[in-house]
């Protein structure tokens, strides 16, 4: 059998899995998308925003020792709990995985890793995250197991919906949610709320971009998606969307009392969303793959203007 053409966004041959794994555990590094981290940055920024947001309810400062280790925490509970989640996504995928020309060479749907053993890669790593969230506060592990229908349902969403780019969004950015609990011990409030849904909007607009990779292969395996749904109008959409999420942001700030600096660097996230729409050919895959990467930068911009306009 000829092997499948990797496309855009597929583990490349000659990665660091390649160089620095044995063959045998390549495929499950794959699996839970070691090679690729952007999915676990992007998981893990409304965690570390949150947590910066929540510090000015505090005495702390940004670079303390109780805030060091809490986004520590977070960090390996994001990676650990991302290849939890994409392991359950490509079970739930793996029949139409196979007929995606990017998907098809997923250990699960190229028959490298069998569902049993992605089942227990699953418990392995829900074990260890169990074991990061207990390190945080009562409140804090109340709010994030309340996520749990939701992850495991999420790869439902593509076969019933046009937005399951929509039920990513609720599902990936709960994060949001956790920093004032982890830092404060206090269930999270308006600050958090609306951080949260800022990023939700956010999700959503990059998570497009990243569909529209997959758009003519979606449509041929019958899958729904935001990109075949805008089609065209996506540009003007991003626009919209991401206009929403720098809204919810900067009311989020102002309840936190963040000064001008924190402003400023909000411009700076605009203009990287102005950067992202004016550069968007959703024809390109390589170029949509390298806007969505490019959201790995936008999570530095937001982070370091909630430090910078920290009060006091």
């Amino acid at each position: 059998m000829e092997p499948i053409p990797l496309r855009p966004g597929d583990a490349v041959p000659g990665g660091w899995v390649d160089r620095w794994l044995p063959a045998p555990l390549r495929p499950w590094a794959r699996l839970m998308r070691l090679d690729r981290p952007v999915g676990a940055w992007l998981l893990l920024w409304p965690c570390w925003w949150s947590t910066m947001l929540a510090v000015t309810d505090t005495g702390l400062r940004p670079w303390s020792p109780e805030i060091l280790l809490i986004l520590a925490a977070f960090g390996a509970g994001a990676l650990v709990m991302r290849g939890a989640g994409c392991a359950v996504n490509d079970i739930w995928d793996r029949d139409i995985d196979a007929r995606v020309a990017r998907t098809a060479g997923r250990p699960i749907a190229s028959g490298a890793i069998g569902v049993p053993g992605a089942v227990m890669l699953v418990i392995v790593l829900g074990l260890i995250g169990l074991a990061i969230l207990l390190t945080f506060t009562p409140r804090t592990i109340v709010v994030a197991v309340l996520s749990l229908p939701l992850v495991a349902l999420y790869p439902l969403a593509k076969r019933v919906t046009h937005w399951p780019q929509a039920v990513l969004g609720i599902v990936f950015n709960w994060g949001a949610l956790l920093g004032w609990p982890a830092v404060v011990g206090q269930y999270p409030g308006w600050p958090a709320l609306l951080l949260y849904l800022g990023c939700v909007c956010w999700t959503l607009g990059y998570d497009t971009i990243y569909a529209h990779m997959d758009r003519v292969d979606d449509k041929a395996a019958g899958v729904k998606s935001s990109a075949l749904a805008l089609g065209a109008r996506t540009k003007p959409f991003l626009a919209v969307i991401y206009a929403a999420a720098l809204a919810f942001w900067a009311i989020a700030g102002f309840l936190c009392d963040l000064g001008l600096f924190f402003y400023a660097g909000l411009a700076a996230a605009a203009a990287h969303f102005a950067w992202q729409i004016v550069r968007l050919d959703i024809d390109d895959p390589a170029n949509c793959l390298r806007l969505f990467k490019s959201n790995i930068s936008f999570g530095w911009i937001v982070f370091a203007a909630i430090i910078a306009g920290q009060p006091g």
